[in-house]
């Protein structure tokens, strides 16, 4: 297997938290895996984004138009990074509102923001929700739920049941969309 992931956010809204629970996930699968943590401003609140490449790479360095998904935490941050997206393969998960553009990418859209306004889930869990409509409406990608629960629960076993709540709140709201 190989499969590349860029994580695109704003700094605080999980991203690493992403990346780590994506490595852990292909370690039950028995994968290679490298990811960085972050690039960007990620503690002043600036733009970050992480990679994670699952199989057997060298670089944890994502190049321009090789990764297979891109999950944005935030729309801006999402074209921002849709510059990394395999041409005609790539897919991105999106946190935007109506507004966001149409692209040239298999996109999934989302408007989380309005949602953890609403107080149907906590906005501290953005990205395992984010995570949640990944894996209900990417069928390529490469972790399922269970192993995903898994490496959450690995993560933070005192907060995995909130997490793993929210996942799946994200699974079934992604049949909506």
């Amino acid at each position: 297997m190989k499969y590349q992931v860029v994580i695109a956010g704003i700094g605080g809204q999980g991203a690493v938290f992403l990346v780590k629970v994506l490595s852990i996930a292909a370690g039950l699968k028995d994968q290679k895996c490298l990811g960085t943590e972050n690039h960007g401003m990620s503690q002043r609140g600036g733009s970050v984004s992480c990679y994670v490449k699952v199989g057997d790479f060298h670089s944890p360095a994502i190049d321009q138009g090789q990764a297979d998904l891109l999950i944005a935490l935030e729309g801006n941050e999402g074209l921002r990074n849709i510059q990394y997206l395999k041409k005609g393969e790539g897919t991105i998960i999106v946190n935007a509102d109506s507004k966001f553009p149409d692209i040239e990418y298999e996109t999934i859209k989302i408007d989380a923001f309005a949602k953890a306004r609403k107080k149907e889930f906590p906005i501290q869990a953005l990205n395992v929700y984010m995570l949640g409509i990944t894996l209900a409406r990417d069928p390529h990608f490469p972790f399922s739920v269970n192993e995903i629960e898994e490496a959450i629960t690995q993560m933070n076993a005192k907060m995995a049941p909130k997490n793993i709540e929210v996942l799946h709140q994200a699974i079934e709201d992604a049949r909506d969309i």
